[in-house]
């Protein structure tokens, strides 16, 4: 399929177009595949006070009504399951199978908004621990924040932005999205379902702005929630900006994999070889650095590199490809410089390396130099870099001989390994038997260290986007 012409930005439910001067590349060929509104400040000081005032039709909302839009979405994303895929492929360069992946998971995180939106509950909680608390009892119970500001990266252009969207109307709040300039559509079909519902007018924006626009989506004080997924180096910085408000951050990684002495080898290089390079690599807990136990690791390398190698690069659109675009030539060269780099420092070269525009082969290095941009910073692209351990503890500290701290996965069969890393790791979440890469999307999911605040996972975001509101009962004469 090809995209429409043009699309509108979502203002307080309505699609409005003033312009079309937001071009939105087809990331394969090159070339212009849709046009898109371009919010103005303007624009977003509306839909801020839009959200405002629909702080209380929302809040007012039953849990049976929340959850009918939220069913509404889950039906009409099913429905324009191929649409929705063709979208992804074409603004994001996605293969089209991880395309329909994404698109899977999408309905997923709306399924689990929906099922969360009706038992969001509280807790009756005796006072009386004392004697001058006698004849008093209290509940509390989980409340709207208010309006959330929410920007969403360009790498799951769907997925992530439903992980802010999705919580956000099972409990009620407003909102504002920033989606990424990159990749809008797949935001504003979302929008576009949206508006097919009945929720109050200023439930929901959708604004495609310049970064400079962005301004009031952080600093206004009028939006009691900020949640950023993206780069540390923007999101710590709109943290500081942020103000009074509450600010979730999903940021970056450069995971690591631990191949244990008794690891299934065949079962490991299938899941690393997909959790390296699957949607060329462009994932935050994409596996970035494998540690493999010296006693297997000529057979791993080799193995590894031959797997590597038949991955099939080249179109998204094209069923049997693997291996598609980067999100734009400069993030292909920048990573293509670090390849460079590290091998002119005495890395291993073992395959791919090269690159020809915004396509970057398959990259497996070793004997890369510590401190390396490749292995320290997060290579958001098709390269991963091998070492080897003896000492469990040793693989462990490599582990955690990072910045960042979102996820690790270990192959063991060892039970007791398996607990020292979930208790040694300083990451969010440690997966066994499997890649960092996996995830489902009602787990807690977030980061430490450079890797970010707080969680996503839709119950888990619901606590951050609802405050608690406590009673207290006095019972006179007790």
């Amino acid at each position: 399929m090809s995209l429409a012409a043009t699309y509108p930005y979502y203002l307080a439910n309505e699609p409005v177009a003033p312009n079309h001067d937001l071009e939105v590349l087809d990331k394969y060929s090159g070339e212009v595949a849709t046009r898109v509104a371009l919010a103005d400040d303007a624009a977003i000081d509306r839909a801020i006070q839009a959200a405002v005032e629909a702080t209380e039709p929302m809040a007012r909302m039953a849990a049976y009504e929340r959850q009918a839009v939220l069913d509404h979405c889950v039906l009409r994303f099913k429905e324009r399951f191929e649409e929705l895929a063709d979208a992804l492929c074409i603004e994001a360069g996605k293969p089209i199978k991880d395309a329909r992946g994404e698109v899977g998971r999408l309905i997923d995180t709306f399924r689990i908004a929906s099922e969360e939106s009706v038992r969001i509950g509280g807790e009756v909680m005796p006072l009386d621990i004392s004697p001058r608390a006698r004849g008093y009892s209290g509940q509390w119970k989980r409340v709207p924040i208010g309006p959330c500001s929410f920007i969403s990266p360009f790498n799951f252009p769907l997925n992530l932005a439903a992980h802010k969207v999705a919580p956000a109307l099972a409990v009620g709040c407003p909102f504002v999205l920033k989606p990424a300039s990159l990749t809008p559509i797949g935001a504003l079909v979302i929008g576009e379902v949206l508006a097919e519902t009945d929720l109050p007018k200023g439930a929901f924006s959708i604004l495609p702005c310049s970064r400079e626009g962005a301004n009031r989506f952080t600093e206004d004080d009028r939006l009691k929630l900020l949640s950023f997924t993206g780069s540390p180096g923007v999101g710590w910085a709109l943290k500081a900006r942020a103000g009074k408000k509450p600010v979730v951050l999903e940021l970056g990684g450069n995971a690591a994999v631990i191949v244990d002495e008794d690891a299934d080898l065949e079962d490991a290089i299938e899941r690393i070889v997909f959790g390296a390079f699957y949607q060329s690599g462009q994932s935050c807990i994409g596996v970035q650095r494998i540690i493999v136990h010296e006693s297997l690791y000529a057979r791993f390398r080799d193995q590894l590199v031959e797997k590597t190698k038949a991955l099939k690069m080249g179109d998204p659109k094209d069923e049997s490809t693997f291996i598609g675009p980067m999100i734009s030539t400069k993030e292909a060269t920048r990573l293509h410089g670090w390849i460079e780099s590290a091998v002119s420092a005495g890395a291993n070269l073992l395959c791919g390396g090269k690159r020809e525009g915004a396509m970057l082969e398959a990259t497996l290095l070793d004997n890369v130099t510590a401190g390396a941009d490749v292995i320290c910073q997060e290579a958001f692209g098709p390269v991963a870099v091998l070492s080897t351990f003896d000492d469990f503890d040793q693989a462990l500290e490599q582990v955690n001989d990072s910045v960042f701290g979102l996820q690790a996965g270990i192959f063991t069969r060892d039970i007791y390994k398996a607990h020292k890393a979930w208790d040694t790791l300083e990451v969010g979440g440690v997966v066994i038997g499997d890649v960092p890469s996996w995830r489902v999307d009602h787990m807690p999911y977030g980061g430490v260290k450079e890797s970010g605040l707080g969680r996503e996972g839709v119950k888990f975001a619901i606590e951050d986007m609802t405050e608690v509101r406590m009673m207290v009962l006095r019972t006179p004469g007790a």
